[in-house]
């Protein structure tokens, strides 16, 4: 299914401005299939922050990855076409961008949290993950007492950076709003390490030389698609979709496109 990607630069608090003006109370402008409200006539449009390899990220001109993927077929449910905005995390998971209806859904390895669910609703959980540690090759930790005295990279409202900031406590944490920005800091020598969730850490790992995973941390955290509060129409197309490739073997097969592996 052919996706098209807006560039979206938004201003994190504009758009909180704007949130609180009431100005995204008007009504959707289109409906799919089932009743389902859309922003767009015909689009699935879905909010999304680049880039997060292999969940989310531009290839060749066009916006790919997993959670594409899961959204492709609840946009095939729905009898439309999916369309990408990329736009600022923080502006996802407070809602601000479902509040001016500017998207439908929002699939950008989201963890569901109990913070984020006072502003978004999520649909099921459609995916497990824990946060990792990556390091240079050569200045490594094993654990978190390894971490003692290391400037460490979190990205800009993540569980991530939540985690590093409760619980390194003899470490430096410096906050960056993105990943790619995070990861670009280890590269350079400005920080020693980097915390964010284990897959996109594996995956940079697998593809970038003279870099290594310390370690695993485990909290049990489930990526959720969020949706504007009360969109009850939306999550139960979503979460019906989940069901449905999960029970036929599609779930299994997009998995093993972006990780290499079934689902365990």
């Amino acid at each position: 299914m052919k996706r098209r990607l807006t560039l979206a630069t938004v201003a994190v608090g504009a758009m909180l401005a704007l949130s609180a003006c009431g100005g995204g109370d008007s009504e959707p402008a289109a409906t799919a299939e089932g009743g389902v409200p859309l922003v767009k006539e015909g689009k699935l449009t879905t909010c999304t922050h680049l880039s997060y390899q292999p969940f989310q990220f531009e290839k060749d001109g066009e916006v790919v990855g997993f959670d594409v993927d899961i959204v492709d077929a609840v946009a095939k449910k729905l009898g439309v076409e999916q369309e990408i905005i990329n736009t600022s995390f923080e502006t996802i998971t407070s809602g601000a961008e479902f509040n001016q209806n500017k998207c439908d859904v929002a699939a950008a390895a989201t963890t569901i949290t109990d913070e984020r669910q006072e502003a978004t609703d999520f649909s099921e959980p459609y995916f497990d993950a824990n946060q990792a540690i990556l390091t240079k090759a050569d200045k490594t930790a094993k654990d978190e007492a390894g971490l003692k005295g290391f400037k460490i990279a979190a990205q800009a409202g993540t569980t991530g950076l939540d985690y590093a900031t409760e619980n390194f406590k003899d470490s430096e944490v410096i906050t960056y709003e993105d990943l790619p920005l995070s990861l670009e800091a280890l590269k350079t020598g400005q920080v020693d390490a980097v915390i964010n969730d284990n897959g996109v850490l594996y995956n940079y790992n697998t593809e970038n030389k003279g870099f290594a995973v310390g370690f695993d941390i485990k909290t049990d955290e489930h990526y959720g698609i969020s949706m504007k509060k009360g969109n009850s129409e939306m999550k139960k197309a979503v979460d019906d979709t989940i069901k449905e490739i999960k029970d036929n073997g599609e779930y299994d097969k997009i998995y093993e496109k972006w990780f290499g592996d079934a689902p365990k």
